[in-house]
């Protein structure tokens, strides 16, 4: 179900929760409800028609419990298929590279097969524990990390091999050139060939969760899973856009388109999904 500004309760309690004086802020634009535990988002530019992928862990984050899927919305916020792929675990991150959908879904790298809604294989990550998101470069290298053994894993070919060790709590990602953006813990990291991180920010109140880049080099929305979502300067300067802990409503891994620059974000415990206008 989508619903607009008229409604109340949610959308009131997420506009109370955006500062007053900031250079961004972000604008209620929908909300999409009925999406059983809604933990990531990504946006895809089809060509025909711009489309959201929402994976569904419909159950405990950690259970092979086969609850969990894909649901497939509009950009406007209407449910298109609310079970355009089922059987998975605890799906988390997701990433696409041409007809592809990657899945993070506990110990799993999970590949879909975009166009036929059918899954191509399963892909064990040994020795990983929790794997929670994906991102994938302009070549199909696939990097997907694991929070709880503080790794994040690269896959060529379908062939896992561990990329780099030793980040605490390794979640969001993105591919930044030939570096690799990480959320790690409360700092934003960059990780280039060397393996060395670098850090890009720091002070985040919580974990972060979801990585977008920005148009403009070196900036970048971070959503951290307690309920904030922060805008991050080339300079590391941080911006909080939304702080809903008190309304215990969740801000997971969030996806962005970068036409309209508008945000999409899983409201875990809330089992919906909130768009926004980046201002």
């Amino acid at each position: 179900m989508k619903r607009s500004f008229g409604l109340p309760c949610l959308f009131l309690l997420l506009l109370g929760a955006l500062p007053a004086l900031a250079q961004h802020k972000l604008e209620p634009l929908w909300l999409a409800t009925d999406l059983p535990t809604p933990e990531s988002v990504l946006y895809v530019a089809d060509k025909k028609a711009p489309y959201l992928f929402v994976a569904l862990i419909d159950g405990q984050g950690d259970a092979v419990d086969g609850k969990g899927g894909i649901a497939k919305l509009a950009v406007d916020g209407s449910v298109i298929d609310k079970d355009w792929f089922t059987g998975l675990n605890a799906p988390k991150g997701m990433a696409m590279y041409k007809n592809r959908l990657y899945v993070a879904d506990i110990t799993e790298l999970v590949v879909i097969d975009i166009k036929k809604q059918r899954l191509i294989k399963k892909i064990p990550i040994e020795g990983s524990v929790f794997l929670n998101d994906v991102t994938v470069n302009s070549s199909g290298l696939v990097f997907v990390s694991d929070t709880r053994t503080n790794k994040v894993h690269r896959i060529e070919r379908d062939e896992p091999s561990l990329y780099v060790e030793n980040i605490t709590s390794a979640n969001g990602l993105k591919v930044y050139g030939s570096s690799l953006i990480v959320g790690a813990g409360k700092e934003l990291l960059l990780v280039g060939a060397d393996k060395k991180p670098l850090v890009l920010a720091k002070g985040f109140a919580q974990g972060i969760d979801g990585v977008e880049m920005m148009a403009k080099r070196g900036e970048f929305i971070v959503s951290c899973w307690p309920g904030l979502v922060y805008y991050v300067y080339s300079d590391g300067k941080i911006e909080l856009l939304i702080d809903s802990q008190e309304q215990k409503i969740n801000t997971a891994d969030i996806g962005y388109d970068p036409n309209t620059n508008q945000v999409f974000v899983p409201n875990f415990f809330k089992n919906s999904v909130t768009a926004y206008q980046l201002q």
